[in-house]
């Protein structure tokens, strides 16, 4: 007798819904029918785009390109790669911001002009181009329960997303690198000062412009950082923290309160970005000649 082997069909149960036999509807697409409804929407969003050109052409926007300042001296001299964005104003009527090099203490200082009184909200950003922190293996390289303030152990971290910055052998035993990961690796690290106002009303004194670095960070990424739970002899530094902190801490570094890093760590979608590092939300930025000192620590060469 022949054996036989039975088996559960793979044919779906016999129902309106499975054998999709349900009533459907979709548009006849016609040149009446299309070309009409096009036409309302360009009505619509017609002036919706104007304004927001309108909006957009009322910024009021200065970017200055220091990537090259420590090749200078240390006498002001024109800066090549600038734009000003005036509302109202030629760009070409404003005098070039210059920049000066001390190469003791690796400052830069930049002076430019503000040709009218800006008002607030005031924001100055820095900008990086050709960094892919949009690059697969880079996006995820970090550790959620680490930022969150858990106490991950070398174990926990060796060989995870943070690798090859999840942990390193110190004295023949294994500790975390705190915080892990390649975006905290690169974190921007130049210090960027307060602009301050030189000679203002024709007096001899000058006046700094207060900015603020709290509030920086959006309300979401402040959530996920979290006091941690390690000691500091229990962490290294990662690789390019150490001109900050040593190859050991000697106090642990306050992630949750360091918005500068949280601005870093939401990286970016493309290869040219910007992120947020000081704001004024409250007072007028007066015309004037303004100076601005930048500690350059951030290799910028390395990535063009």
């Amino acid at each position: 007798m022949a054996g036989t082997r039975e088996g559960k069909s793979k044919q779906p149960s016999n129902t309106a819904f499975k054998q999709q036999r349900l009533r459907a509807w979709q548009p006849l697409l016609t040149p009446k029918s299309v070309l009409p409804t096009f036409f309302i929407i360009g009505i619509i969003f017609a002036p919706i785009g104007g304004w927001l050109l309108w909006a957009s052409e009322r910024i009021n926007e200065l970017r200055i390109d220091y990537t090259n300042c420590d090749q200078q001296s240390n006498t002001l001299s024109d800066v090549s790669d600038y734009e000003y964005h005036m509302h109202g104003i030629e760009s070409s009527s404003i005098a070039k911001p210059r920049s000066s090099y001390d190469s003791e203490s690796r400052v830069c200082t930049i002076q430019f002009t503000l040709p009218k009184d800006l008002e607030p909200s005031v924001y100055l950003y820095y900008r990086l181009t050709n960094f892919y922190q949009n690059h697969r293996r880079y996006t995820r390289s970090f550790d959620v329960d680490q930022l969150k303030g858990k106490r991950r152990t070398a174990s926990d971290l060796d060989g995870g997303d943070c690798s090859p910055l999840d942990v390193r052998d110190v004295d023949g035993s294994k500790r975390p690198y705190y915080p892990c990961g390649l975006i905290a690796n690169s974190v921007f690290n130049d210090t960027i000062g307060q602009p301050v106002l030189t000679n203002p009303g024709g007096s001899q004194s000058s006046s700094t412009y207060e900015m603020t670095e709290k509030g920086i960070a959006w309300e979401a990424d402040r959530k996920r950082f979290n006091p941690t739970e390690y000691k500091a002899s229990d962490v290294v530094p990662p690789p390019n923290w150490h001109a900050r902190y040593g190859d050991e801490y000697t106090s642990i570094p306050k992630l949750n309160e360091d918005e500068h890093f949280m601005v870093w760590m939401r990286t970016a979608g493309l290869p040219t970005f910007r992120k947020l590092y000081m704001k004024n939300e409250h007072d007028t930025m007066k015309s004037g000649i303004y100076q601005l000192d930048v500690e350059l620590n951030y290799d910028t060469r390395s990535f063009g």
